[in-house]
C-alpha cells in the first residue's frame, strides 16, 4: 500500500440532461460532478425522479448528455459516436438489470458466455470457472432460465456481466424483482466480485439494505448530488435519507424514507 489515491474507474464533470422543453422540461441531471472508485462498489440512491438511473445510463453510454463529460477507464464516453459506444459497451462494460434479460432458449452457461460469443472472443476457461464458482451455479449451468429461481437467474446475469472482464459493471436495481433471501445472494456476490475479483461496480438502488453492501453511497435529489456516505449500514443510510429530506410535507423524499424504513425492518 502506497497510500497514493487511485485514478477513478469512471468520472463525470458538469453532467446536464434535460427531457422535454419549456414549462414541461424535466432536469434529470443539473450539473453533476462525480467520481466512482476503482475496485469499489458504489451505490446511488434517491427518490423517484432524482436522476439516479439517468446518471448511470449516461455514465454507461446508454443515454446521451446535453452537456458535460463522462470518462470511463480513461476513455471519454461523451464524445463517442454510436459505433464506438457499441464497442465500449461490448468490450469494457458489464450490465445487470432488474429484469435479468436472459435468453430463454439458452442454458445458463450459454447465457453467461453470450457476450463473448457475440464479440467472437474466445472464452477464458479459467476466468469462466472462477466466475461460475463465485456465483455458486456450477451445478445449474445446463439449466435454462425457466428452470432457475429468480435469484439464480440474476446470478447468471451477474456472471454474464463479469465474464468479459469489464472495466466497470453497472447494475440498475439488480434486486428489484427478488425476495430478501435471493437479494442477499446477488448482493453478496456483487460485493465479493469487488473484494475478491477486483471488479468495480456502480449500483442504483432504493433499498437501504442493498446500499449497505456498498463501500460508498451517493445520494441524489432533483438531478444533483446532495450527500455521500462511506461504510454504510442500513441504519446510517436511513439516517442520511432523513437528514436530506426536504421540509415540504408529502415530498417524494418522504415517501422514499418511509419505504426504506419498511424495507429495513
Amino acid at each position: 500500500m502506497t497510500g497514493q489515491p487511485t485514478t477513478p474507474i469512471a468520472s463525470a464533470r458538469g453532467l446536464v440532461k434535460t427531457y422535454g422543453k419549456g414549462d414541461t422540461a424535466v432536469h434529470a441531471l443539473a450539473g453533476v460532478d462525480v467520481d466512482f472508485g476503482r475496485g469499489e462498489l458504489t451505490a446511488i440512491m434517491g427518490p423517484s425522479g432524482s436522476g439516479k438511473s439517468t446518471l448511470m445510463h449516461c455514465m454507461a453510454g446508454l443515454d446521451r448528455t446535453d452537456a458535460g463529460t463522462v470518462v470511463v477507464d480513461g476513455l471519454e464516453v461523451s464524445g463517442m459516436n454510436e459505433r464506438r459506444l457499441t464497442k465500449l459497451r461490448r468490450d469494457r462494460l458489464g450490465f445487470v438489470f432488474q429484469a435479468f434479460n436472459l435468453v430463454p432458449t439458452l442454458t445458463a452457461l450459454e447465457n453467461i458466455t453470450l457476450p463473448l460469443d457475440i464479440a467472437r472472443r474466445p472464452v477464458d476457461r479459467e476466468h469462466l470457472a472462477t466466475v461460475v464458482e463465485a456465483v455458486g451455479l456450477a451445478d445449474r449451468l445446463s439449466h435454462k432460465p425457466s428452470e432457475l429461481s429468480g435469484g439464480q437467474q440474476q446470478r447468471v446475469a451477474c456472471a454474464r456481466a463479469l465474464v468479459t472482464r469489464p472495466a466497470v459493471v453497472f447494475a440498475d436495481e439488480p434486486t428489484g424483482n427478488l425476495d430478501s433471501a435471493s437479494s442477499a445472494e446477488v448482493l453478496g456476490f456483487l460485493r465479493r466480485s469487488v473484494d475478491e475479483l477486483g471488479q468495480s461496480v456502480v449500483m442504483v438502488t432504493h433499498d437501504p439494505t442493498s446500499a449497505s453492501y456498498a463501500h460508498r453511497v451517493l445520494f441524489l435529489a432533483d438531478g444533483r448530488l446532495v450527500g455521500e456516505l462511506t461504510d454504510p449500514t442500513p441504519e446510517s443510510v436511513l439516517a442520511t435519507l432523513a437528514a436530506l429530506r426536504p421540509a415540504r410535507a408529502g415530498s417524494a423524499d418522504s415517501s422514499l424514507v418511509a419505504a426504506a424504513q419498511t424495507a429495513a425492518l
